[in-house]
């Protein structure tokens, strides 16, 4: 089985900056495409941003404020997030893909249980 653990949420204070990390198990790590999808309640899940092999790519509601990375070596993925708005509360997701994954939910094969992200104004 392949599990994605996240961490790093917490509450601040719009302005702030907060870094949210993902571990994944297995072997496979350096061969998934890695994403970051958010949930706030009665909404749906948005995608936020997704990083596969040299590529890097963002939803327009958060570009220029947040950064994904990832160490292949850690199997880890991380979201850098800046300059939070009280419109970025949210459940931050960590996910996996087999193949090629972009930036819908149903391409995306492994999630973690998610992080909870608070920003007050």
């Amino acid at each position: 089985q392949v599990q994605l653990v996240e961490s790093g949420g917490g509450l601040v204070q719009a302005g702030d900056s907060l870094r949210l990390s993902c571990v994944v198990s297995g072997r496979a790590f350096s061969r998934y495409a890695m994403a970051w999808f958010r949930r706030a309640p009665g909404k749906d899940r948005e995608f936020v941003a997704r990083t596969r092999d040299a590529d890097s790519y963002y939803g327009d509601s958060v570009k220029g404020r947040f950064t994904i990375s990832r160490d292949n070596a850690k199997n880890t993925v991380y979201l850098q997030m800046n300059s939070l708005k009280a419109e970025d509360t949210a459940v931050y997701y960590c996910a996996a893909a087999d193949g090629l994954g972009w930036r819908f939910s149903y391409e995306y094969n492994y999630w973690g249980q998610g992080t909870q992200v608070t920003v007050s104004s």
